[in-house]
């Protein structure tokens, strides 16, 4: 593993995704992405007798899915890196327990998913690991109730907030040298970037500043342009944060086609969902990518991604104490396909 300019790791034995698995929720599976995720949820519930208890659950089922597609054993797994938007990030962490895998939690908010593959590819490159699943998960329930309101209480939500998705995501990354199939060859750590967004709902518009960084540094850093990529995928921007994150492009008089940049949360739901500014949370970013993405990749519709997690660094704490919003991304470049 080698590092290029001053944010990005080079993966000179790029880990291949051996496997990737994707759950959603009721709500997400009457989306236009239904057909791409491997299993829907008929409730969000699991059989469980609470929300937290079913995201733990619906982590586990996820993670093991991911194992079977890949043939690996769970007693095989080196290392499971994973987060949520719990505290303590609990569902991972139970999830784990109940796996029985060597953990590596994580926090990066929503951006946890692309995060667990920066670091995941970084310990496989560098002859650390010879395997590892990275996942991440969300919940709109278990999100509500510790970020916002109690649902019993139908709290009206204000057009520029984003619906937190039900889903989860893992993929298995495995040392192959040679081998065909999807490769995770560099990734960029983001700074967390602060432009003083104190509305706790506008996750758009607190989290495109820091993706627009993100990305910049990975163009900068690798001496490429945002041409030489298929696809730009970002994380959780959804309608209002893609808008912004093309002006912020615009402005710094740096090339973004439009119509290669997909947000995950912005795909996630039709408009007449009522998700107002699209999906966000943990799960959708990693659902999205393990489903959609990585599938049409898989099927050559394009060979080339870019894939940018955003982040919210916000706690209930900070917000009650009138803090702003800083954030954060993460980004990986994946290449193959047939």
């Amino acid at each position: 593993m080698s590092r290029a300019g001053t944010q990005t790791f080079i993966y000179d034995r790029p880990p291949v995704i051996a496997a990737h698995a994707s759950i959603a929720g009721p709500k997400e599976g009457q989306g236009p992405l239904a057909e791409w995720f491997d299993a829907v949820l008929e409730d969000d519930l699991l059989g469980q007798k609470s929300w937290e208890l079913a995201e733990m659950e619906m982590v586990r089922r996820c993670v093991q899915r991911a194992l079977n597609d890949g043939h690996i054993e769970d007693s095989a797994v080196q290392a499971m890196l994973g987060g949520d938007l719990n505290n303590q990030i609990i569902a991972s962490s139970f999830a784990a327990r109940a796996l029985g895998a060597p953990f590596i939690g994580l926090y990066g908010a929503c951006s946890t998913f692309v995060q667990a593959l920066v670091l995941g590819s970084a310990l496989i490159s560098g002859g650390f690991l010879d395997n590892a699943v990275c996942c991440a998960s969300s919940h709109f329930c278990t999100a509500e109730r510790q970020f916002r309101f109690p649902l019993e209480l139908g709290t009206q939500r204000p057009p520029q907030a984003s619906w937190t998705a039900t889903a989860c995501g893992a993929a298995l990354l495995e040392a192959r040298p040679g081998a065909a199939g999807l490769r995770v060859v560099s990734g960029t750590v983001g700074r967390v970037i602060d432009l003083n967004i104190t509305d706790a709902n506008h996750m758009g518009a607190a989290m495109a500043p820091a993706v627009f960084d993100c990305i910049a540094a990975h163009l900068s850093d690798t001496g490429r342009s945002a041409r030489d990529y298929d696809l730009i995928a970002t994380g959780d921007l959804g309608w209002i944060g893609r808008d912004l994150l093309l002006e912020l492009f615009s402005a710094a008089e740096i090339d973004l086609p439009a119509d290669r940049l997909v947000d995950c949360g912005a795909s996630l739901f039709f408009r007449e969902q009522d998700a107002h500014a699209g999906g966000s949370g943990c799960g959708c970013v990693a659902s999205v990518s393990c489903g959609w993405l990585m599938k049409r990749m898989e099927r050559g519709e394009f060979r080339r991604m870019l894939l940018a997690g955003s982040g919210a660094m916000l706690s209930p704490t900070s917000s009650q104490q009138g803090q702003s919003v800083p954030g954060i991304a993460y980004a990986v470049c994946i290449e193959g396909g047939e």
